[in-house]
Protein backbone atom coordinates (compact mmCIF):
# COMPACT_ATOMS: atom_id res chain seq x y z
CA UNK A 1 0.00 0.00 0.00
CA UNK A 2 1.40 3.49 -1.21
CA UNK A 3 2.39 5.68 2.15
CA UNK A 4 1.36 9.31 2.38
CA UNK A 5 -1.57 9.08 -0.32
CA UNK A 6 -4.51 9.01 2.27
CA UNK A 7 -5.73 12.56 4.24
CA UNK A 8 -4.62 12.10 7.98
CA UNK A 9 -7.78 14.41 8.99
CA UNK A 10 -10.40 11.42 9.68
CA UNK A 11 -12.56 12.30 12.39
CA UNK A 12 -15.79 11.18 13.77
CA UNK A 13 -18.95 13.71 12.22
CA UNK A 14 -22.18 13.75 12.68
CA UNK A 15 -24.10 14.24 9.40
CA UNK A 16 -28.20 15.92 10.12
CA UNK A 17 -30.95 15.64 7.97
CA UNK A 18 -32.57 18.53 8.17
CA UNK A 19 -35.84 17.67 6.07
CA UNK A 20 -36.72 14.59 8.25
CA UNK A 21 -34.68 15.33 11.49
CA UNK A 22 -32.12 12.47 11.11
CA UNK A 23 -28.82 12.35 12.26
CA UNK A 24 -26.30 9.50 12.07
CA UNK A 25 -22.08 9.39 12.70
CA UNK A 26 -19.64 8.16 11.06
CA UNK A 27 -15.61 9.01 10.04
CA UNK A 28 -15.56 11.53 7.57
CA UNK A 29 -12.65 14.76 6.26
CA UNK A 30 -15.42 17.18 5.77
CA UNK A 31 -14.92 20.27 6.96
CA UNK A 32 -17.54 22.54 9.01
CA UNK A 33 -17.43 25.03 11.74
CA UNK A 34 -20.40 23.56 13.57
CA UNK A 35 -21.09 21.12 16.36
CA UNK A 36 -23.40 19.11 18.23
CA UNK A 37 -23.45 16.58 21.54
CA UNK A 38 -23.96 13.18 20.73
CA UNK A 39 -26.20 10.63 22.22
CA UNK A 40 -22.92 9.07 24.10
CA UNK A 41 -22.54 12.86 25.50
CA UNK A 42 -19.62 13.68 23.24
CA UNK A 43 -19.30 16.51 20.92
CA UNK A 44 -18.62 15.62 17.60
CA UNK A 45 -18.52 18.19 14.30
CA UNK A 46 -22.20 18.63 12.67
CA UNK A 47 -22.55 18.45 8.99
CA UNK A 48 -26.07 19.44 7.60
CA UNK A 49 -27.65 17.75 4.76
CA UNK A 50 -30.85 18.48 2.70
CA UNK A 51 -31.61 15.13 1.61
CA UNK A 52 -30.62 11.72 2.89
CA UNK A 53 -31.57 7.77 2.58
CA UNK A 54 -34.70 8.81 5.01
CA UNK A 55 -35.90 11.37 3.07
CA UNK A 56 -35.10 10.69 -0.68
CA UNK A 57 -38.08 9.31 -2.27
CA UNK A 58 -36.43 6.75 -3.96
CA UNK A 59 -35.51 5.29 -0.96
CA UNK A 60 -38.34 5.60 1.14
CA UNK A 61 -40.95 5.14 -1.53
CA UNK A 62 -43.25 7.62 -1.28
CA UNK A 63 -43.74 10.35 -3.51
CA UNK A 64 -44.41 14.04 -3.08
CA UNK A 65 -47.20 15.34 -5.05
CA UNK A 66 -47.11 19.47 -6.58
CA UNK A 67 -50.82 20.95 -6.84
CA UNK A 68 -49.87 21.98 -10.12
CA UNK A 69 -53.72 23.11 -10.51
CA UNK A 70 -53.57 25.22 -7.12
CA UNK A 71 -50.55 26.43 -8.69
CA UNK A 72 -52.16 27.72 -12.17
CA UNK A 73 -54.79 29.22 -10.17
CA UNK A 74 -52.51 31.01 -8.03
CA UNK A 75 -50.54 32.70 -10.90
CA UNK A 76 -54.33 33.84 -12.66
CA UNK A 77 -54.93 35.24 -9.59
CA UNK A 78 -51.96 37.34 -9.43
CA UNK A 79 -52.09 38.84 -13.20
CA UNK A 80 -55.74 38.82 -13.48
CA UNK A 81 -56.24 36.75 -15.55
CA UNK A 82 -59.60 35.30 -16.35
CA UNK A 83 -60.60 31.99 -17.60
CA UNK A 84 -62.95 32.85 -20.19
CA UNK A 85 -59.99 34.92 -22.35
CA UNK A 86 -61.54 36.66 -25.06
CA UNK A 87 -59.93 36.50 -28.44
CA UNK A 88 -60.27 39.48 -30.84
Amino acid sequence: MKKDIHPENYRFVVFQDASCDYSFLTRSTVETKDKIKWEDGKEYPLYKLDISDKSHPYFTGQQNLVDTAGRIEKFNKKYSISDSSEKK
